[in-house]
């Protein structure tokens, strides 16, 4: 292909994971106009953050599927006008109920283009320089869109008439903009290698659900009436747990079936994911996506607490906190330019290892933080620092995840992977948050008051507990790299 389309593929996919980070980080940062506006308290709009990564990591592996079976420019470009429908629709919402809905029904199209992104750059860069240059620009567009999330949505929600609406129209022009370049660039979509494209619904369903009813939990534990003692909580968790648990044997039954000589049953299509696919690599494939859960556990979880750190201990203003965080975005740039020319030449190993450990290095900081020394005593490295471990271990992953998977599976496998990612977020910012509440409830009873109005002291050590528990993922990540699976690639 000519050096623009080129270009222009990796330019689409890019922008369409900008997209995605965009939607989630930006709303963040506008909940308190938001509840304002509303006339609600802010958490009352958890769902407003929540919906949108609940159905866009629990519908990765499906649509990872359907890209691989029919195409994945049609799946791509299906995704993109949803979720350029909805983020437009989301702008117009007059009530918090109303923008939980849209939200979570806007995440279903990034469900659809991320994992096409990934299967549409696997087959358009075969294994390459080229390849390499690609999957770390892909990668770079989290950091991107993370910041622009941040930086822009706390400027555009002060300083708009729009205010928080303005974050809706952005994202939907920067949508359109991704459809457009992938409807002209990305190559038509050739027929299916497999044999046998039927669907596996039983495994679809049972991985949806299953992936929704944990990621739910993990949602509202901390917010039920009796927290995480509450009757339907510990239902619906026992629930999703035995939904994956028959998700995994019954994947593992029709692989078996699917290798073995006999007939192949219409009742028994395919697998929605081969369980094989997480021994490749003599099981580095298991390691890597373990790491990866973990690491976002950390990153995400600094991500969520810092923020609130700047603006509700701290009192600054959202474009104060944006300043602070805008480290993230410029090292975010350098490190997959880094990872770009340098992938191929050192081992995979390196980044895994820097990476965890400036990720969990970035938590360290925030448990460590003095509120009155100065901004670059703590906060400056820990924004530096947390983006590149992230990043390091983004784009190592998914290059190794693309080199691991065959052909006609590069859409779920990258599938999994994100889905490991988004478990990670909701995983991490829910243990973080019982932390959180546990230390701010203790500390404020010694002080003679509740959580609500818990003195600063209290507040701090609230804070600086929820940053240890978030070392403490990075950490057992780092951990993982002992594994000798990981070594010899």
């Amino acid at each position: 292909m000519s050096v623009l389309r080129a270009v222009l593929i990796v330019a689409s996919c890019t922008l369409a994971m900008m997209v995605n980070n965009v939607n989630q980080t930006s709303v963040s940062i506008a909940l308190p106009t938001m509840a304002v506006e509303f006339g609600v308290t802010e958490s009352d709009l958890t769902w407003v953050v929540s919906a949108y990564p609940l159905s866009a990591g629990c519908l990765l592996l499906m649509f990872g599927r359907v890209a691989d079976l029919y195409g994945r420019k049609r799946v791509y470009s299906f995704g993109a006008l949803w979720l350029a429908v909805f983020t437009l629709g989301a702008s117009f919402a007059n009530n918090a109920m109303t923008l939980d809905i849209l939200r979570g029904i806007q995440g279903v199209g990034a469900a659809a283009t991320i994992p096409a992104s990934l299967g549409i750059l696997a087959h358009s860069f075969p294994p390459s320089r080229a390849r390499t240059i690609a999957f770390a620009t892909f990668a770079a567009g989290a950091p991107i869109g993370g910041a622009l999330g941040t930086v822009v949505g706390g400027v555009m929600v002060q300083l708009t008439k729009k205010t928080w609406r303005s974050l809706f129209y952005l994202n939907t022009g920067l949508t359109v903009a991704s459809l457009a370049m992938g409807l002209y660039a990305i190559d038509k979509d050739l027929p299916s290698v497999e044999t046998d494209q039927r669907i596996d619904l039983a495994g679809t369903f049972l991985a949806t659900a299953g992936l929704v009813l944990i990621v739910f939990v993990l949602t509202q534990g901390e917010l039920a009436p009796q927290q995480w003692k509450t009757p339907y909580i510990i239902a619906l968790l026992i629930t999703g747990v035995i939904f994956i648990v028959l998700f995994l044997f019954w994947q593992h039954y029709l692989e078996r079936q699917m290798d073995s000589a006999r007939p192949q049953s219409k009742w028994k299509p395919p697998p929605l994911m081969r369980l094989s696919l997480w021994t490749r690599a003599n099981g580095r494939v298991a390691v890597v996506m373990t790491i990866a859960f973990l690491n976002w556990c950390c990153f995400q979880g600094w991500c969520y607490w810092s923020q609130l750190y700047y603006q509700n201990y701290q009192g600054l203003t959202p474009i104060l906190t944006v300043v602070r965080l805008v480290p993230m975005f410029i090292s975010g740039v350098i490190c997959n330019t880094i990872v770009a020319f340098v992938a191929g030449r050192v081992p995979f190993i390196y980044f895994m290892v820097s990476g965890t450990a400036l990720t969990s290095t970035a938590s360290l900081l925030f448990a460590l933080i003095n509120p009155s020394a100065t901004y670059w005593a703590f906060g400056f490295p820990a924004s530096v620092l947390s983006v590149i471990g992230a990043d390091f271990v983004f784009a190592a992953g998914t290059l190794f995840i693309a080199k691991a998977s065959l052909h006609h599976e590069q859409s779920v496998a990258g599938a999994v992977f994100q889905t490991m990612t988004q478990l990670g977020t909701s995983f991490g910012v829910t243990i973080s948050t019982v932390v959180y509440d546990r230390v701010l409830s203790a500390r404020a009873s010694d002080y003679g008051t509740d959580s609500l109005n818990a003195p600063k002291p209290a507040q701090l050590d609230a804070y600086q507990s929820a940053a240890w528990s978030d070392f403490a993922f990075g950490i057992f990540g780092k951990c993982l790299h002992i594994s000798p699976a990981l070594y010899g690639f």
